[in-house]
């Protein structure tokens, strides 16, 4: 019986290498591209100044991005993305105490690891969205009403008390966003921030015995 050779042929290689290579450039563009914003604002920033910290000619970015609003965009879409996951990680299924606790780590451990995307995205809101809002009007009020269904589903069962999903959504997203968007308050008061282990874990615990304290039964 003849044997098949199933590995890739020297093209199939070099196909997932150069979308190897593809997905780490666009990687780096989009991390070049949030220290810029995040500096410099959408309409201070140059696309030559983001190539130029990714490490790439101005044409090389262009073959990913063509334009810089095409680039903040994913920028953003990125950030909702890191957001977004966890929300969908929500199971009705799971007790509501668990969940919800498990969902305010991972707000939190956002704003410590990731608070320039965290502000830049809230920046882009204050001033009206201009440029997200469709991804808000689709993608996002999507997933919230999808969570809210479900945690209409808790209070429905008795396993949370009566309270409004879409606040509850929106105070947890409050609390735990203020520890990446007003860093530099919370470190002009506290002398640390969320990159310090025990102001996390603390911030944690309190951020998470306070609004379930507010929603599960008495």
């Amino acid at each position: 019986m003849d044997l098949v050779d199933d590995a890739p042929g020297p093209a199939a290689r070099q196909d997932t290498a150069r979308s190897r290579a593809g997905q780490e450039n666009v990687a780096r563009i989009l991390d070049a591209a949030l220290d810029v914003f995040a500096t410099f604002g959408f309409r201070g920033s140059r696309i030559e100044q983001i190539a130029a910290a990714a490490g790439l000619s101005k044409t090389n970015l262009l073959y990913y991005f063509r334009t810089k609003e095409d680039l903040y965009l994913a920028v953003l879409q990125r950030t909702l993305d890191m957001w977004l996951e966890p929300l969908r990680a929500l199971d009705p299924a799971r007790d509501p105490a668990d969940a919800l606790g498990d969902y305010i780590a991972r707000k939190l451990a956002a704003s410590r690891d990731e608070p320039a995307a965290s502000r830049l995205f809230a920046l882009e809101v204050i001033q009206g969205a201009p440029i997200v809002a469709p991804l808000l009007e689709k993608t996002l009020a999507a997933i919230v009403a999808e969570t809210a269904g479900t945690i209409e589903g808790w209070v429905e069962q008795g396993k949370l008390g009566p309270v409004s999903p879409r606040h509850l959504i929106y105070s947890i997203w409050a609390t735990t966003q203020h520890y990446a968007d007003f860093a530099a308050q919370v470190r002009a008061i506290e002398g640390r921030d969320l990159s310090d282990p025990a102001f996390f874990a603390e911030a944690c615990e309190h951020v998470t015995r306070t609004i379930l304290q507010g929603v599960l039964p008495r």
